[in-house]
Parts: C-alpha cells; structure tokens; sequence
C-alpha cells in the first residue's frame, strides 16, 4: 500500500494528467539523480510513469537522507502538482517516498505492449520457418523449443527505458525488424536472407536475461557484468552445440561465427556498446534496419503519442531526447 494511504485506483494516470492539477499515488521512478540548482540547492530530478507513460519530474528541495531512501529504478508514491514548461508537462512534487506495490499496483504500473503476443510471436514463427537452410531451420527449432526462454521473450521489454521499454516490447520489435527486412531484402537479392532473419530473431534475445522485467525494469546482474550483445553470443553459441548434438546437424563453416559477429556489432560503434563494428554486408544490414526502428519508434512516443492530450501547452519541440544525443523534437505534422 502507499506509504499516505490514498488508494492508487482513485488518482489519474499519466496520460490523463493536465496543466496546473494536484495529483497523488503511486509511480516507477527511472533515472533519479540529485541536482544542484543556480543557488547551490540541491534538488531531485526524475522520470515518474505508470503504464500509460512518462513524465519528468523535480522536488526543488530534498535533504540527503530522503535521497539516499529513494530506489534509482523502482516504486515511489509521490503528491503533488503538474506544470507546464516549455511546452511539456512535468510534475513538481511536494512529497515522494519509497513503497512496494501490490500485485494490483504493479498490474498500473508497468507499462506493456496493446498488441495480441500470441499472435506477434506467431508471425515471427511464421518468418522463421520460411528460411530455406535446413541448418538454419534446425537452429529455429532448437530456440523455439525452449519453452521457458520463448516465454521470456514474449514477456520482456526491448529495453530498460529507451524504445520498447514495456512488457512484450522485446518480441514485438524482433517482429517489426524481420518485417522490415522481409520487405526490404528483395531489394539487395546478394544478401543472404536466412542470416539476416535468424540475426534479427537473434539480435537481441540476450535481454531475457539482462533484464529484470518482473516487478520493475532494470538490470539482472548478468546484465550488469555479461550484457545483452555478449549473453546472445553465449546463447547462440549454446543453442547451436545442441541442435548439432540433438539433430546430427551439421553447420557449414562460419555460418555461427557470422551470427554471433551480427549479435556481437548490431549497436553499431563501440561508444552505443558494440563488442565489434559490423564486417559483413548482413551485419551492417541488420545493425542500420534495428537503429531504424529504435530511433524512430522513440521520436514517435516523443512527438505523436498514442493518446493526444486534452490541451495545448505550446511549443513546438519536445524535451530534449537523451537517446538522441540530446535533440529537442519538432512535434508539428507539417501535413497533418
């Protein structure tokens, strides 16, 4: 329960906050930091969100023992009020304190995709079974008889707070990816269209284990020492030791070496986390087709939401996006 009792199915969600409104319950905090304002005050800033979205947030005053109480990446209830400024909406609180949810909260509280999973996965089944390798089919099955690790990957986010950061966000960009490359590889008939598919079902699995998705987002300790890129590495390193043994399969020479290469480089540069820069035309393929989607599903959350809100605050930029080295957003549909 919230620490000042006020039941959590009482108050507004995110997006149904307006201009200048008292607010109060229960929220995820991410990205707590303490501040220091023009004064030498310190100061928190924070994001709050629940499952309908996220908002910046500040206390303008906060001592160090209430900072140090405060989880980085957790639950919090907070009171308060919105403002608007410079043309979004953020919250200025007046109280903030740690809580634990119940399973109820957590249910309002963890964002997760609008879309039907069975199906989303179903249609990443379908793209992989319409590879022509028997090795690499053979490699499919072996992953998608991993019921436990399928069920992870239709739970998981894509990320922590990025794009995709909610519950199912991992399948449902995997899906988007084969997609776009199911649309696009006829185009460029010299590459290798199994490699690309099984390299963008694959790119990215390691977060099933990177990622702690079961009360709040945040990193497992794996992710934290081994990461996402070097864990999908091992996965597949695993996986096709198994299909080998299991199935008498036999893989023509570099063909995992190429897949774990794909894994290994799709961030692109070392500075956005890649173990290796992308060296073959599959790897440079997937690595641009999966910072397509993740960059332009993050302007769209920023720029045109789902949901518009009820009022005009002005402005016709956004905050500045962290994940786009810092650019404000220009928000206006020049046709629309």
């Amino acid at each position: 329960m919230s620490p000042v009792g006020n039941a959590t199915s009482s108050r507004r969600f995110v997006k149904d906050l307006g201009p200048s409104e008292r607010f109060g319950g229960s929220f995820a905090i991410g990205n707590a930091q303490r501040g220091v304002t023009r004064n030498g005050d310190p100061y928190l800033k924070c994001l709050l969100g629940d499952k309908t979205g996220t908002l910046p947030a500040r206390k303008w005053s906060i001592t160090d023992e209430l900072f140090r109480r405060l989880p980085t990446e957790g639950f919090v209830y907070c009171e308060g009020q919105t403002q608007p400024y410079q043309g979004e909406l953020q919250l200025i609180l007046d109280t903030i304190e740690p809580m634990e949810p119940s399973t109820a909260e957590l249910r309002d509280l963890l964002p997760s995709t609008s879309r039907n999973v069975d199906e989303m996965f179903a249609e990443v089944k379908g793209l992989l079974e319409s590879m022509k390798h028997p090795a690499m089919l053979a490699l499919a099955r072996t992953y998608m008889a991993d019921e436990m690790l399928m069920d992870q990957f239709k739970l998981a986010p894509a990320a922590k707070m990025m794009h995709h950061a909610y519950l199912g966000g991992l399948l449902e960009h995997t899906l988007t990816l084969m997609k776009v490359a199911n649309v696009v590889l006829p185009l460029y008939p010299k590459l290798n269209r199994d490699i690309v598919l099984m390299g963008l079902f694959l790119h990215d699995l390691g977060k099933t284990r990177e990622l702690i998705y079961d009360r709040t987002f945040a990193y497992s300790d794996r992710g934290e020492l081994i990461g996402h890129i070097v864990e999908g590495a091992i996965m597949l390193h695993d996986k096709a030791a198994q299909t080998m043994s299991a199935e008498g399969v036999r893989f023509p020479p570099h063909t995992i070496m190429v897949l774990q290469h794909i894994i290994l480089s799709h961030h692109g540069i070392p500075e956005y986390g890649a173990a290796k820069v992308p060296a073959t035309p599959e790897a440079v393929f997937v690595s641009m087709v999966d910072d397509l989607d993740a960059k332009t599903t993050i302007t769209l959350a920023a720029t045109r939401p789902d949901e518009e809100r009820g009022f005009d605050l002005g402005g016709n930029f956004t905050e500045r996006q962290w994940a786009l080295q810092n650019t404000k957003l220009f928000r206006p549909d020049p046709l629309g």
